[in-house]
């Protein structure tokens, strides 16, 4: 049954991978009409890879919030474009000396491996000017020699890609140099190499607007990443998950291969071999929700990547996902989502 507000909320992990679509339930209170301010300073040959795994953060940041929680604009030292490492050019909104910084909360050096280190004196002033205003300065691959150089990571800890760490060590003995795959540390960020980039991002995201919000960045981006990613590793699914008891992860099985029809919870209980009772108290553990829930809790989540990604009429999706007919799923994903599915649909084609 629905709440006495007629409005349900996701209570378990799956409120992440449907985090993107409760935009129609969010009020301004949920995220409040503050959009922050990122420029990218594009050095030449700058590592495309570590640029857009950090715009990439922000951008799926965007998609879960009501409100554009971030901007962002590519910035150049000179010139309308910037060629990247693969050899493909990035068109720059403004250059450096252009840049207006009324607004702006962040500024990320962009280094790659062939990038050049030594910018003029008048880009290093200009750093140093953009500091001077508060805002936060940060670093991407080797951005981080640049930083220094203009002396704005003197006394902060930083980290830089590999082979520009004996440079950086001999040149600014005042910056503490440290092995990790970023570094955060008060107003400087940075990160070694393609890969942390995406980790430095979402530690920013972590700290301005919280777990939920990169959680749900995670279900979108990480997908694909497992413990080592290793190739030809198939793709981590939740009930395949190592961090759950064995008796949860057969139950959570069961329940994704009976969508359309789904499965007493009994009967769960009796083919995992385990009482109805140890049933609930793993779900509550470990699912923090009970079995019935997080059972209508995935069929929903089915029911929304198939009315969203198909042309399926909504009477066949929800015969589907085990409603009993279009008005019961109606009214379920309305619950969730704060809208009906034709609605959802309609709006998607937008």
């Amino acid at each position: 049954m629905s709440s006495p507000s007629g409005q349900r909320g996701f209570n378990s992990r799956l409120r992440h991978s449907n985090q993107a679509y409760l935009r129609g339930r969010q009020s301004d209170s949920d995220h409040p009409p503050i959009s922050r301010r990122i420029a990218f300073v594009l050095l030449e040959h700058f590592s495309m890879m570590a640029f857009t795994g950090a715009v990439d953060t922000i951008v799926t940041a965007n998609l879960l919030s009501r409100t554009p929680l971030y901007r962002f604009q590519a910035v150049s030292l000179e010139g309308g474009s910037v060629l990247s490492d693969l050899g493909i050019s990035i068109a720059a909104d403004c250059e450096l000396k252009t840049l207006d910084t009324t607004d702006l909360d962040l500024l990320i050096v962009c280094g790659g491996y062939r990038s050049d280190l030594n910018p003029p004196r008048a880009v290093l002033d200009r750093l140093r000017a953009v500091a001077r205003t508060g805002t936060t300065m940060g670093a991407l691959w080797n951005g981080s020699s640049v930083l220094a150089l203009a002396g704005l990571l003197d006394g902060y800890s930083c980290t830089v890609h590999p082979e520009s760490r004996a440079g950086l060590e001999e040149s600014c003995p005042r910056v503490k140099l440290l092995p990790t795959p970023f570094v955060i540390d008060r107003d400087r960020i940075s990160s070694a190499g393609a890969n942390s980039a995406l980790g430095m991002m979402l530690a920013v995201v972590r700290h301005q607007h919280g777990d939920d919000v990169v959680r749900g960045i995670e279900e979108i981006l990480a997908c694909d990443r497992g413990p080592e990613d290793i190739p030809d590793r198939p793709m981590p699914m939740l009930e395949a998950s190592t961090a759950l008891p064995d008796a949860l992860r057969a139950i959570l099985k069961l329940m994704e291969s009976n969508i359309e029809e789904p499965l007493p919870i009994d009967d769960l209980a009796h083919y995992a071999q385990v009482s109805r009772r140890q049933i609930d108290r793993l779900f509550h553990r470990y699912m923090k929700t009970t079995p019935s829930r997080y059972y209508l809790e995935l069929r929903v989540t089915r029911a929304r990547r198939l009315l969203l990604q198909t042309s399926a009429p909504i009477t066949s999706i929800a015969i589907a996902c085990g409603f009993t007919g279009a008005p019961h799923f109606s009214r379920c994903y309305r619950d969730f989502f704060g809208v009906s599915p034709s609605q959802a649909r309609a709006a998607q084609r937008l």
